[in-house]
């Protein structure tokens, strides 16, 4: 059984350090074959997926969280979604008009920030923005562990495009785990610095074709670690009539009449996954009584 688009979490038990890997096959091809997207945002995607997967292992409560590039530059936008369920969704914006896309994180994304939403099903939403000033995602997403959080944190962010219909996407997450106030002593310091450096010598070759239970032994075979349960990683889009139904309603009912009257249906498609979601009068009505449970029927 193949392990990837699974999330894998270990804990070093001689050592205050927790641990994430994911790899993501299915998952991903799902986002990165929605649009003929270059080879450049299919990485960026790849990377952003593989870091979302990781950070959402980290809620300690059901909701959702939100990886938000903003630039400037070639890209100007690219956002993944996930939930606590590990279902991921996703999307980007590029200036279509260039004949070619840089090659360096750096070069695609210039004056540019990381927005990371988390959104509890309960409780109030939490945003966190870090500037993209580094040379990769997972630099900036440690610089954003560092500031908000400050525990001690790596992460390896790893993509495999070289099967134009079969993108790949991987990523490790290492982290300080809090404790009381005398946590950060030397020792937990120096723990943490062994481990991260024998992760550092991880190939993107044996990401991406080693098993992860090799990976591992590969990397931590003098270390004690404990391997939880994998969790499924999939793709899932979260739309629905009614969540379109939900967003006409703050709109003027004569407004929306008009566009009928005019167009036919007011139509709605999800960037996403492409879902069409169509609008009569009688839909209207029903939405502006209060109704936003409409029928698919004219899906």
């Amino acid at each position: 059984m193949s392990d990837f688009d699974k999330l894998h979490r270990f804990i070093f038990t001689k050592a205050n350090v927790r641990g994430e890997l994911v790899r993501l096959d299915e998952s991903l091809n799902h986002i990165v074959h929605s649009y003929e997207y270059p080879v450049q945002i299919q990485t960026l995607l790849g990377e952003m997926a593989a870091a979302t997967s990781l950070l959402t292992a980290t809620l300690k409560f059901k909701g959702e969280i939100s990886l938000q590039i903003q630039s400037k530059g070639p890209v100007s936008y690219a956002v993944i979604n996930a939930t606590h369920e590990q279902t991921l969704r996703g999307v980007a914006r590029w200036d279509e008009t260039l004949d070619s896309l840089p090659e360096t994180f750096s070069e695609l994304l210039t004056q540019a920030v990381l927005v990371i939403t988390i959104t509890p099903d309960e409780g109030e939403r939490y945003q966190g923005v870090v500037a993209l000033d580094k040379p990769s995602l997972a630099e900036c997403i440690e610089s954003y562990f560092s500031q908000s959080e400050q525990l001690a944190t790596r992460v390896h962010l790893m993509t495999d495009i070289t099967d134009a219909q079969r993108a790949k996407g991987a990523g490790i997450l290492l982290q300080v785990l809090p404790t009381d106030a005398s946590a950060t002593d030397l020792s937990q310091a120096n723990d943490f610095e062994h481990i991260a450096a024998l992760t550092e010598t991880i190939s993107r070759d044996e990401m991406f074709s080693l098993s992860v239970d090799a990976i591992l032994y590969r990397l931590y075979h003098q270390e004690e670690v404990e391997v939880f349960p994998a969790k499924n990683v999939t793709f899932a889009c979260t739309c629905s009539k009614s969540r379109s139904a939900e967003a006409l309603r703050h709109v003027d009912k004569s407004e929306l009449l008009s566009i009928i009257e005019e167009e036919g249906a007011i139509v709605m498609n999800c960037q996403y996954c492409h879902a069409e979601y169509r609008f009569d009068s009688i839909d209207v009505e029903a939405i502006h009584n209060g109704n936003v449970d409409v029928p698919n029927s004219n899906q």
